[in-house]
């Protein structure tokens, strides 16, 4: 018996192109409007015989990590990813990078707003930009959906027209948070060392160590390591071990780590002093995050991550350790790169901010003052450990952080708002025949 002829796929008549850049603005921006976008009738069937199939083109960032495509793909939401290193090429040939429907809507999320203009003109497709702080390109944008009012102020006043307030995407995150089950009860501190190299070589055993401290000041804490989906157990292991030269200048180690059981399912870690450390590896971890009482982070988009879910947070920049700091991101890896001054980096750091108020966390960057402390210098693990002690015995300042932290986003409702202006931009045939 001959099996039954494969029903063929028809391809989409409309494609919906999110572009985006690093791990931050996938899993705060682009995941949760995927997640919505297929909520709606529109975007279903997906796959065979979908009328509008959702895609993701990544461009080039120096604060990627290379990983992002395989995060994305992990979710699903998916039809075709084209990763950053293929973006150019994508650019010059896009048919070599698949079909590509007539119609189409580039949404762009993150990264150069220059790279989605070019890509939908490329395309033939409108294009709609997500402004955080300012529309670069509103001459060329068919619609710009701004995170606030100020964002609309700066457009010049002849192309305010194409642009509506959605709100902060970011805000939504805490809605999304309470989906996720309840930690076991106790007093909860998030270790979050970065997703890079040159940052988790530092971090790990840094704040292993300092797990060890506070746990001794703070008996009943318990610790929460999310894991980024660009690293991996292994390499957690690996950061405090003889094959990272930092984790010799620490006093931690591990001892071992444990699996997942019924009752706790993260596998954790457990270092030479005792201390368990349970190792989150689903990502993003917003739902988990956002229960913790207190997280000790290093800079970047995780501030902004915990910002938006209210966890009072200490941010710790170690200076010492200079030959690793050359391949971090933004004014840190800038400083350590000078010849001849690198290693006064505590020095100048500590200079500019006090000259020029200068920030680097996000939550203190958007509110142009300290709303989280930010503690740059050559720091030890038992400093950072006593004030977090002192926070966690305070519930009072933790709560004024939250509330700091809660009044610098836009109010929840932006990822539905955004929705409804992806798809007034598409085809009325789409639209009406749902």
């Amino acid at each position: 018996m001959t099996s039954p002829p494969l029903r063929a796929k028809q391809n989409p008549s409309v494609a919906v192109v999110f572009v985006s850049n690093g791990p931050g603005e996938l899993s705060t921006w682009v995941k949760p409007l995927a997640e919505k976008l297929h909520s709606k009738v529109l975007m279903q069937p997906r796959g065979l015989n979908a009328a509008v199939s959702l895609r993701l083109v990544l461009t080039p960032c120096p604060n990627a990590t290379g990983q992002e495509e395989h995060a994305a793909k992990s979710w699903g939401q998916f039809e075709q990813i084209t990763p950053a290193k293929h973006f150019w090429n994508c650019l010059i040939n896009p048919k070599k990078y698949g079909y590509w429907p007539s119609q189409g809507l580039v949404v762009f999320l993150g990264g150069d707003q220059f790279w989605t203009v070019l890509l939908s003109a490329r395309l033939g497709y409108r294009h709609i930009t997500y402004a955080e702080w300012v529309a670069r390109w509103p001459f060329w944008n068919d619609r710009i959906a701004a995170m606030s009012s100020k964002v609309l102020k700066k457009i010049p006043r002849k192309y305010r027209n194409r642009c509506t307030v959605v709100g902060d995407l970011m805000a939504d995150l805490n809605n999304l948070a309470k989906k996720e089950e309840p930690l076991p009860t106790g007093t909860w501190v998030a270790l979050m060392p970065g997703s890079k190299s040159a940052k988790l070589s530092v971090g790990v055993p840094f704040m292993i160590e300092t797990a060890d401290h506070l746990k001794e000041l703070n008996p009943n804490c318990q610790f929460l390591l999310p894991v980024a989906p660009t690293t991996s157990i292994q390499a957690i292991k690996d950061f405090i071990s003889t094959k990272n030269p930092i984790a010799g200048k620490y006093k931690s180690g591990i001892k071992l780590v444990r699996q997942a059981t019924q009752d706790l399912p993260f596998q954790t870690l457990i270092t030479i002093s005792g201390t368990k450390i349970h190792l989150q590896e689903t990502t993003p971890a917003h739902g988990l995050l956002s229960q913790c009482d207190l997280a000790l982070t290093t800079v970047g988009a995780n501030t902004a991550e915990l910002g938006a879910l209210g966890v009072p947070m200490i941010v710790i920049v170690p200076t010492q350790h200079i030959s690793v700091m050359q391949a971090w991101d933004g004014l840190l890896g800038i400083i350590a790169r000078l010849p001849g001054l690198r290693h006064c980096l505590g020095l100048l750091l500590s200079a500019w901010r006090l000259r020029n108020h200068g920030f680097l966390s996000w939550p203190n960057i958007s509110a142009g003052r300290l709303v989280v402390p930010e503690k740059v210098g050559r720091i030890t693990p038992e400093e950072i450990a006593n004030e977090a002690s002192q926070w966690l015995k305070a519930p009072e300042r933790l709560q004024g952080q939250t509330n700091d932290l809660r009044s610098l986003r836009g109010q929840p409702g932006a990822t539905r708002k955004m929705a409804e202006e992806i798809f007034k931009l598409l085809p009325k045939t789409i639209t009406e025949s749902n």
